[in-house]
Formats: C-alpha cells, structure tokens, sequence
C-alpha cells in the first residue's frame, strides 16, 4: 500500500493504477481496442489485461465477443447512475459560485426555471454591490435580463413559450424591446452562438448582466449561473474575463453534473 501525492491517508496503489483503465473508457465513446486502452491509461497491454479480466468479473468492464473490444460493463452504469441519482445541482452550484464571486469580485448569482419562471436562488454581492431589486426569491425578465435569456435559450421552448408571448406583449403596450418574436429570436441566436446571454442595461439602466448556462446528464438545462455589475466596472464583451470566467464555471459544473458531453446538443436546439 501507498499514499496517494497530497494525501495523508493510505490506500491501495494497484486499484488506483486500474482506475486509470476505467477513466480511459469512461472517457471514450466507443469501444477500445486493448492496445489503445492500455496506451491511454499510460501501462503496458499485459498489465491492462490482467486488470480487465478482474474488472469483467466484477461487472465493471465488458468485452464484446465479435471485435475484443472492450467497453463499460453493467454493474459501472449501475454505479454512475447512483452518483447521479445523489446529485443536487443546486447544492453542487454554491461552492462554484463562491470561487466565481471570489475570481471576478462581481455580483453573482444562480437560478433556476420555476412556476413563475426564470428565479434567482442564491446571491452573492461583490465589494461594489448592485444597488438593485434583485435578490433570492426574484423572478426575472425573460426576455429583457441575461437570466431569462439563458432559460428561453437552452431550455426546451415548450417548457418557455407562453410566458415569452405573455412578456412580449407586456413589452409591447410598455415600448420596451423586445417586443416581437422575430426581436427576441435574434437576441436568443446570438445567446446560443455564444453560449452565455447578455443584457446591457435593458431590464436596470445602468448594470449589465451575463448568464451561463448549466446542463445535466440528460443534457437538459439545470441552471444557470449569472454575473452582474455597472456598466463603467463590469465587462460586459462575449470574450472578456468575466465572460470567460462565467463559462468556464458553467462548464465545470456541467461536468461535475454530467452534462458536459450533452450540453453541445441542447446548445443546438
């Protein structure tokens, strides 16, 4: 037995070392042949052999008969979708928010697509705070704020699309834009080619917003996380550092929900 680097505990160096075959197949779609398994694990085919055979016995691989390929075995989907069966988006979004308000020292929050809409859940304010009715529990503009944006963008139009309508025609008899459907579908084009939405002072005057989106493993929407301040301070560009913060947030958690190699599709939508 060894420690693993960083660690003070013990643990077993030989089931650290198969869990590199594992890692190798549940990052590739297809099935492997030996070689390339063993190359991408980074050990001798011999050795991978030898640790495959166990992990069939086990359930955990498979080898198909007809090409010797080997793939992932019924007792690891058991396996994944337990952990995913445990994941709560909301609770695994606190501690990435916190190093985003931490990184940026901007405004952040999270929401979530509820009865009403597009909700903010949590808020965290920067040193610079923005002096706006915006907290837990507020239902945001769908279609004049980044967080209601991201939501009519990524998330299934059948779920958004009556209270769209309804907003647009708000927006309308108000003289507030958007206020056509052909408007709206051009701002939510831009969203998802950019994957991240913008609002520049259309719902507040003066703040800008941008808001990611967070897939899970069935590639559906989870929530989205947001990022504000005054436009004098917040960077507000597609590829500016909050902009690539945001992002890069989003996609972690994505991951870490299993989302990551869902959320392309539901960004095609």
């Amino acid at each position: 037995m060894g420690a693993r680097s960083g660690e003070g505990r013990q643990g077993i160096q030989s089931i650290e070392v198969g869990a590199r075959l594992l890692e190798a197949l549940a990052a590739e779609p297809r099935p492997m042949m030996l070689r390339d398994l063993a190359a991408a694990a980074d050990m001798p085919p011999a050795k991978a052999h030898r640790y495959l055979v166990s992990f069939a016995r086990m359930g955990l691989v498979e080898q198909e008969p007809a090409t010797g390929r080997y793939a992932l075995g019924p007792f690891a989907l058991q396996l994944g979708l337990a952990g995913l069966a445990r994941l709560d988006p909301y609770r695994l979004a606190l501690p990435v928010l916190e190093e985003l308000s931490a990184a940026l020292d901007q405004t952040v929050a999270a929401a979530v697509w509820g009865n009403h809409g597009a909700t903010i859940v949590r808020w965290l304010e920067s040193s610079q705070p923005v002096t706006a009715s915006l907290r837990t529990g507020a239902v945001m503009p769908l279609t004049r704020s980044a967080t209601g944006r991201v939501f009519l963008a990524f998330l299934p139009p059948a779920r958004t699309a009556r209270l769209a309508r309804e907003e647009l025609a708000l927006n309308a008899r108000a003289g507030l834009a958007p206020a056509s459907e052909a408007e709206l579908g051009r701002i939510l084009e831009q969203t998802r080619r950019h994957g991240l939405a913008r609002a520049t002072g259309e719902m507040v005057a003066g703040v800008s917003g941008l808001a990611a989106p967070v897939f899970d493993c069935n590639g559906e929407m989870a929530l989205a996380l947001v990022a504000l301040g005054y436009a004098g301070v917040f960077d507000a560009t597609w590829e500016g550092p909050n902009a690539v913060a945001l992002r890069a947030a989003a996609a972690r958690l994505s991951a870490r929900l299993g989302g990551a190699r869902n959320a392309g599709a539901a960004a095609r939508r």
